[in-house]
């Protein structure tokens, strides 16, 4: 007989939550069934497990997804109602859907138009919430559309998703992925692409699935399928309703610059008939925890942090001991934007007659012309206007580091002024390089 998955050792987390039985695993991470000590509330307990991360280059999707959900309160999205962290282990607290997958039924048999259009609908406000939100999905399909204990579609899993912060200069995404029989024909082009359109083309074929039991572009050859796909080639079954034929027609649309949009089907006779704009207070659906963040590094009480404290910040996913000197690495909040922290970083660094080498993501490396010592800085984007500066000091020169950092550079930054009143004391004795 096949061993019965037994839940963690510790099953009261942080004094908080029971934990019961495991209700989905993947590779990095388990769900499990669990009810808070409280309150008595059945919630679903997401386990990360950072050692399993490590090296995968996955980690800014963890981050990412918290950082997504936290702004996302709609009632049909799954809502996430809090962040722990230990040293080895990150857990979502998040609701427990009842209902299961969306997948699991209509496995079973297709739906009616009627009951479809009900769950499109329904689809279709979350979508539309998280695009109003500068949050794209990137991965709709029915094993992430989850089912209440009222039969209400919920949208889950975001770790694939995007943020209009990821936008390029030319207005468009650029990271292909997606699942293939629901990726849009533009990502495929490999050109760039809009994330509100290319949900809108995984809502269409969503919404075939659920009115013809099966999927419009599905071979086991993926090149096939692939090319099918780009040239928008499906046949739509006899018994769907011209109305229904014609609204797939504008979902499926090849071209991004015409397939319609989620304002535009407000207008179309199929979508119309039966609905109701969904009326909610985004308040009814926050945290109800005011998403603090649990850190417990060391088995001492839980700290409570603001999600913008604990969001991305650590390398690793680490989330202990975030702030001031931690492994060598400083790290504090700014109200200035990544750019005009970068300016000011530049600026002083030339000025000191400092090597720059700028890196992929968004930081520099600072490096002192006798090679002793460096600095190394990146920063993250919290918000518009709020962003997480992370410094190393590098070398063993340490008298020279903090004379450029603690005595020029940091008060520069700190003060917040304006960026082009740094002026060196001297003149550097050579050229900067660049790299």
């Amino acid at each position: 007989m096949p061993e019965i998955e037994q839940p963690p050792e510790i099953t009261a987390l942080f004094g908080k939550y029971e934990l019961g039985r495991v209700v989905g695993c993947g590779a990095f991470a388990k769900v499990y069934y669990a009810r808070n000590v409280k309150t008595g509330q059945s919630v679903a307990v997401k386990i990360i497990n950072k050692k399993k991360l490590s090296g995968t280059g996955l980690a800014g999707n963890v981050k990412r997804e918290i950082t997504i959900m936290s702004r996302l309160h709609h009632p049909h999205i799954v809502r996430l109602h809090e962040v722990l962290a230990t040293k080895t282990k990150i857990y979502f607290i998040m609701d427990f859907v009842r209902g299961g997958e969306l997948f699991a039924k209509i496995s079973k048999g297709r739906f009616s138009e009627d009951l479809s259009r009900r769950y499109f609908h329904q689809l279709i406000s979350a979508v539309g919430y998280c695009h109003s939100r500068g949050v794209f999905h990137r991965d709709l399909k029915p094993e992430n559309l989850l089912l209440d204990e009222n039969g209400n579609l919920k949208v889950s899993d975001f770790g694939l998703s995007a943020v209009r912060d990821q936008i390029r200069p030319d207005g468009l995404l650029h990271t292909l992925c997606g699942t293939p029989a629901y990726v849009a024909p533009e990502i495929l082009a490999k050109r760039g692409y809009d994330g509100a359109k290319v949900d809108v083309w995984s809502c269409g074929v969503v919404l075939f699935v659920l009115a013809a039991g099966y999927l419009p572009f599905n071979e086991q050859n993926l090149m096939v399928m692939y090319r099918k796909i780009y040239k928008g080639e499906f046949r739509c079954p006899r018994w769907m309703s011209t109305d229904l034929r014609r609204f797939l027609s504008k979902l499926l649309d090849t071209n991004p610059e015409t397939r319609i949009t989620v304002d535009g089907m407000t207008r179309d006779p199929w979508f119309r008939k039966g609905y109701k704009q969904i009326k909610f207070h985004e308040e009814d659906y926050g945290s109800g925890y005011d998403l603090g963040f649990g850190c417990k590094g060391d088995g001492s009480e839980v700290l409570n942090l603001n999600a913008f404290d604990i969001i991305s910040f650590s390398s690793g996913l680490d989330l202990s001991g975030l702030f001031g000197e931690f492994d060598g690495v400083e790290r504090f909040v700014l109200r200035q934007s990544p750019e005009k922290i970068l300016e000011v970083v530049e600026e002083v660094g030339t000025g000191e007659g400092m090597a720059l080498r700028w890196k992929k993501e968004c930081g520099v490396e600072l490096e002192g012309l006798s090679g002793k010592f460096g600095i190394e800085i990146e920063v993250y984007r919290l918000t518009v206007e709020v962003a997480m500066v992370e410094v190393r000091r590098r070398g063993s020169d340490v008298a020279a580091f903090c004379n450029l950092w603690d005595i020029k550079l940091k008060p520069q930054l700190l003060r917040g002024e304006a960026t082009t009143s740094y002026q060196p004391e001297c003149e550097p004795e050579s050229p900067v390089s660049s790299d």
